[in-house]
């Protein structure tokens, strides 16, 4: 088979579990990719400038960062973590539901500031609990756990494209020619032709696109509290517990002795808490410096990679209108999606390569491929036609590099610490400072400086990267030093043992 059968087994002892999860990150998704397509409805929504509109950008990843750094307090129990991802898989409908309601920036900061909290949360506890449950075998599921980000984020836009106004503010089209026919459709509708005539313009049905999007989002939260139901989390419902299969029974035996020895390590060394539990932990004292700077890099490398997805999707529409490739608004406005349509397919491509391949050897070839893609930017700087193969390549190298750096660190450190919380905070961090960095360089540099940028980024993140692999060698040598010195000190006693037996038999 191309999949090992206990991995198949694994899955299904976990399928509930592992499903669940999968879910939430499609809300994830959904956040991450709306504000992007109908930025400027929601501006005259708010009436607005765009100066001003932009600060919700901030608002929501400032607040994922949070909600990533405290996402690990609710992972003490099965039943807090899947509490947390209700409230907050919940939080991200009603969000959508409210949005219309704000008219004025300020309340809509707030409203996307909360979505973001609820992200971050979400963005912590979902890694955090598929590793713990396939540990040394979460590579894979980490791949189609990122996969669903990737789903959301082109189902999003999908949504609004056909409800965004032409009229209002200098929108640019970013749809496909279906997308174009069914904003026609809308437009040529009894509905749109009263807005009209009441109106004297096209007024935004944006709202709409948002309503429609808590209505899909829906069946998330409600999927998180089933899960609770089926374990018995939820007081006044009880319920009788499923009977396991041979397979499932042997796999549940195994898991359980493995998640001792886990648990115990996680004792030892600090667990996956929040990043300041872990910080604050005074077992990490007699940790050597590998240990730390393991953390610290991969945090590091997460910062530059994830600074630039979030650069490059928030800037490319930017760039292909400016000189000197001088796209047309609508030809541009195709860039964007397909960037996230290349960071879903590399995910999904890359959830049997990560069942092939060790974690490491992805992501040197995903960083490799990223920094000679920019560069390749940077020397046919003025083809349009590089710029959409180019969108596409750095869509799909870059798509994997975050699950695969958590898995890979995760294994290193065998699962002790907090590498989880380090990672996913150091990587919202990035995409947050990436994005205000790239954009005041553009504005003052001009375009050029857009895969100047990238370039620098990625060779940094290259850098910080071969330093890993470093810091992995000491930690390892760290390791077999300290078992040999363990096997040593427990031999004398053996032998002290067996020189008072052989004198006991000579004596006789």
């Amino acid at each position: 088979m191309f999949v090992d059968e206990r991995i198949v087994t694994l899955f299904k002892r976990n399928a509930h579990h592992t499903l669940t999860y999968w879910s939430v990150f499609f809300s994830f998704g959904l956040c991450i990719a709306f504000l992007g397509p109908t930025i400027l409805d929601l501006q005259c929504q708010t009436k607005s400038t765009l100066s001003q509109i932009t600060w919700v950008f901030f608002a929501q990843q400032f607040c994922l960062l949070i909600g990533s750094s405290i996402g690990g307090v609710f992972k003490r129990t099965l039943f807090s973590a899947l509490a947390a991802l209700f409230v907050s898989a919940l939080i991200i409908s009603v969000i959508f539901a409210i949005i219309p309601l704000c008219n004025n920036v300020l309340l809509l900061a707030i409203a996307m500031a909360v979505s973001g909290l609820a992200m971050g949360i979400i963005d912590t506890i979902a890694n955090i609990q598929l590793v713990t449950i396939y540990q040394r075998d979460s590579a894979v599921f980490l791949q189609a756990l990122h996969f669903f980000i990737g789903l959301g984020a082109l189902v999003s836009p999908l949504i609004a494209d056909p409800f965004l106004a032409e009229g209002c503010g200098n929108h640019t089209g970013n749809g496909t020619e279906i997308m174009h026919h069914f904003r026609s459709m809308l437009r040529n509708s009894p509905h749109a032709e009263h807005n009209k005539t009441h109106t004297g313009g096209e007024e935004s049905n944006v709202h709409y696109a948002f309503w429609i999007m808590a209505l899909i989002n829906l069946p998330v939260p409600v999927a998180v509290l089933f899960l609770m139901y089926r374990e018995q989390l939820i007081p006044c419902f009880p319920s009788s517990p499923r009977l396991l299969d041979k397979d499932e029974l042997e796999i549940e035996t195994r898991q359980g002795t493995e998640g001792q020895d886990v648990e115990q390590k996680e004792h030892e060394a600090g667990g996956h808490g929040d990043i300041f539990s872990c910080c604050q932990n005074d077992n990490l004292r007699g940790l050597p410096v590998s240990f730390f700077m393991i953390h610290i890099l991969g945090g590091m490398v997460l910062f530059m990679t994830d600074g630039i997805v979030g650069a490059y999707a928030g800037f490319v529409y930017t760039y292909g209108v400016a000189s000197p490739i001088s796209l047309s608004h609508k030809i541009a406005g195709y860039l964007p999606s397909i960037f996230w349509a290349a960071i879903t397919a590399g995910r999904l491509v890359s959830i049997p390569l990560s069942y092939r391949f060790q974690p490491v050897r992805l992501l040197m070839f995903n960083l490799a491929g990223a920094i000679v893609t920019v560069l390749m930017l940077l020397i046919f700087y003025t083809s349009s036609t590089f710029l959409f193969v180019g969108t596409c390549l750095c869509g799909l190298f870059l798509s994997s590099i975050f699950p695969c750096m958590l898995a890979y660190t995760e294994d290193i450190l065998d699962y002790q610490g907090c590498a989880t919380s380090v990672l996913v905070t150091s990587a919202g961090m990035g995409e947050m400072v990436m994005q205000v960095l790239v954009g005041s360089i553009i504005q003052t540099e001009g375009s050029y400086s857009f895969p100047l940028c990238g370039m620098i980024i990625g060779c940094l993140g290259f850098i910080l990267f071969f330093g890993l692999l470093l810091f992995h060698r000491m930690h390892r040598n760290y390791l077999t030093g300290t078992a040999k010195k363990s096997a040593m000190v427990e031999e004398p006693p053996t032998e002290q043992n067996g020189s008072a037996k052989t004198e006991q038999k000579e004596s006789s």
